[in-house]
């Protein structure tokens, strides 16, 4: 008798929507933990905070300005010819409507286009400084992520070398929703490196290139402590428990 199939969620709701699920897995990161990682904070010398003021101003919604921003960015990494905010608006646009209702503005004004500009260099300044860091020549932009079970395939934002990259443009420090969010994007990693011999990331970076805030994380540390010292095996282990029987198809 086939088992019926349950719908496939994205990763990004799965890990920020459904804390319950997450919590089963690392009961551990409470507001204290956050609060400690926090601590680890950092800026970045040669780039410029963006006052809230001035986003506040803006005719577009927070979202659909730093979406703008995040694709124009990603353009100049991919060294993409056609960098302009004509061709950058559409995408921006298909990607909010797939978590939010957004509709394409009737104009985008020139103060806009200036906060878009500077969270956009803001970016690429972050992210090339990593890979310099790094010692990598080649900058991942978007790379998909494979589905385990009912948890369905997704995009990460960055990788570089054997790092995640992760990009929060908000107005505060990090939560625990973001946390979740690299160490699902991690466990999907992990569970592929072990069904297909993909190396799993060791790092990770939260970046805020509104705020000009960077955390730094060690996935093992970070995954020790919300767990409560399960190994990565043993992680692995409690995901295929909760996530069901039907985890070996991989998509």
């Amino acid at each position: 008798m086939s088992r019926k199939r349950l719908p496939l969620r994205d990763p990004r709701t799965v890990a920020r929507d459904i804390p319950g699920f997450m919590d089963v897995l690392f009961p551990r990161l409470s507001g204290g933990l956050v609060a400690y990682l926090n601590r680890g904070i950092f800026s970045y010398a040669n780039l410029a905070e963006i006052p809230d003021a001035l986003v506040a101003a803006s005719q577009l919604q927070g979202s659909m300005l730093f979406e703008l921003s995040v694709v124009r960015a990603e353009r100049i990494i991919e060294e993409n010819e056609d960098i302009s905010w004509a061709a950058c608006l559409p995408v921006a646009l298909a990607r909010q409507q797939r978590h939010f209702d957004a509709k394409m503005p009737h104009e985008v004004c020139a103060n806009d286009i200036m906060l878009a500009d500077h969270a956009a260099r803001n970016l690429v300044t972050a992210i090339k400084e990593v890979a310099d860091q790094e010692g990598v020549e080649v900058i991942q932009v978007a790379p998909r992520l494979r589905g385990f079970g009912w948890i369905g395939s997704g995009k990460v934002d960055f990788v570089v070398g054997n790092l995640l990259v992760e990009v929060k443009h908000t107005d505060r420090n990090f939560i625990a929703g973001d946390f979740r969010q690299v160490l699902m994007y991690w466990l999907l990693k992990f569970a592929s490196s072990i069904e297909g011999g993909e190396a799993a990331w060791d790092t990770c970076i939260l970046l805020n290139p509104r705020r000009n805030r960077a955390l730094r994380l060690d996935f093992d540390a970070l995954l020790k402590s919300a767990s409560g010292g399960l190994s990565r095996v043993e992680i692995y282990e409690l995901l295929r428990s909760v996530v069901g029987h039907d985890v070996d198809e991989m998509r």
